[in-house]
């Protein structure tokens, strides 16, 4: 196996290094679609996320404008390592104070898999040490900077995460229900069910208005990033009138769609329409409180149905929740003709008491700990 050793060094200005957007197990490849969409080159899907290859430009890009990355790392060096001593003699020839400054707290965090260092905490103790006495920054287990060094068959590759907080708070929802999808995750999901913002989306247990909020965005062309802080604001490589004028950029027109949701909680409606209006999309969502039996098209034109419906190992016991997931089906069923729809729920059992025309479902994708599947169907008859 060939092997290059990088470093970032002193005389590193215009660097260009490999750029890991990371995602939920199992989205890898609609992450890939939605990177190479949207333009960055190099991009390869790999373990627990996609690579491309740029410069700290293209790591702003990345955080605001991937709706389906939980975070992005920039890999900043990769060397053999064989023993701690090594380890960090060659921590101590990365060129920190090109993007920390002795003044910012950092934290480290190691992982070691089939390596000769096989001691996780020894490891990120010694690439704190060599930070801290070449920089003369300071430790911090609370730092909002966070280095990330993982050992694997002895190459060591050394990141900083870029993003800060997980990229799914997008800045504006104050607001959660039980069990809500994160963002990163409900805009993939959308995306596996070919949704491209041309057409209505509508939630019927909208919860907290995921979904709803996500489409709504898509189709206003609006960057996920916009309303919130990142942690490469803090580096010492950060320029703040670039990435003003980078943020600034507006890619379209507003909708003319609506978008659409319902729940049985009221509290769960209220939610979402205080969300919505801190997205600044409130005028193109609507929500209504209503039981999942008497839901109907809140549209004319046929548009997606998609859901984050309860499942057992989540909120309640399957058995009991199958007749719930049977109302929805008959409800879909009877009154959706034209629409397609796309349901996240762990057991094929319950997918199938709707009664749905469902294609084969999803690979396992994790979602908080659990294993769920998007089982979607094509235009219902």
């Amino acid at each position: 196996m060939m092997f290059r050793d990088t470093l970032t060094r002193k005389d590193d200005t215009l660097m260009s290094f490999e750029i890991f957007l990371a995602t939920a197990p199992g989205l890898e490849n609609a992450l890939y679609d939605e990177v190479k969409g949207k333009g960055f080159k190099q991009a390869k899907a790999t373990k627990g996320g996609v690579t491309i290859k740029g410069g700290w430009p293209e790591v702003w890009r990345a955080n605001l404008w991937v709706r389906g990355a939980s975070r992005v790392l920039a890999r900043i060096a990769s060397f053999q390592v064989l023993h701690l001593a090594h380890l960090d003699m060659r921590a101590r020839e990365v060129a920190w104070g090109n993007i920390l400054s002795p003044a910012l707290p950092f934290r480290v965090e190691a992982s070691c898999s089939k390596s000769r260092i096989y001691h996780s905490d020894a490891a990120a103790e010694r690439i704190q040490r060599a930070i801290s006495e070449t920089l003369k920054a300071p430790y911090s287990p609370d730092a909002d900077v966070k280095i990330m060094a993982r050992i694997e068959r002895d190459i060591c590759t050394i990141s900083i995460d870029t993003s800060g907080d997980l990229l799914h708070k997008r800045g504006f929802k104050s607001l959660v229900n039980k069990a809500p999808m994160r963002e990163n995750m409900a805009a993939l999901f959308l995306q596996l069910c070919d949704y491209k913002g041309s057409e209505t989306v509508f939630d019927p247990m909208c919860g907290s208005g995921t979904f709803v909020i996500e489409a709504a965005e898509i189709a206003a062309r609006l960057n996920p990033g916009r309303a919130r802080h990142f942690a490469f604001e803090k580096f010492v490589n950060f320029d703040r009138q670039d990435w003003e004028k980078m943020r600034s950029v507006t890619r379209g027109g507003a909708s003319t769609l609506q978008f659409f949701g319902s729940d049985r909680d009221d509290g769960a409606i209220k939610m979402s329409i205080q969300n919505a209006k801190r997205a600044g999309i409130g005028a193109l969502t609507s929500f209504e409180q209503k039981a999942i039996s008497d839901i109907s098209p809140p549209c004319e034109a046929p548009g997606l149905v998609i859901l984050n419906p309860p499942y057992g190992a989540r909120i309640g016991d399957n058995k009991k929740l199958m007749p719930l997931y049977q109302s929805l089906g008959a409800a879909l069923r009877s009154r959706f003709s034209g629409w397609r729809v796309g349901i996240v729920t762990t057991e094929n059992s319950l997918a199938q008491a709707t009664g749905l025309p469902f294609l084969p479902p999803s690979e396992p994708i994790q979602h908080g700990g659990i294993r769920v599947k998007l089982f979607k169907t094509d235009a219902l008859g």
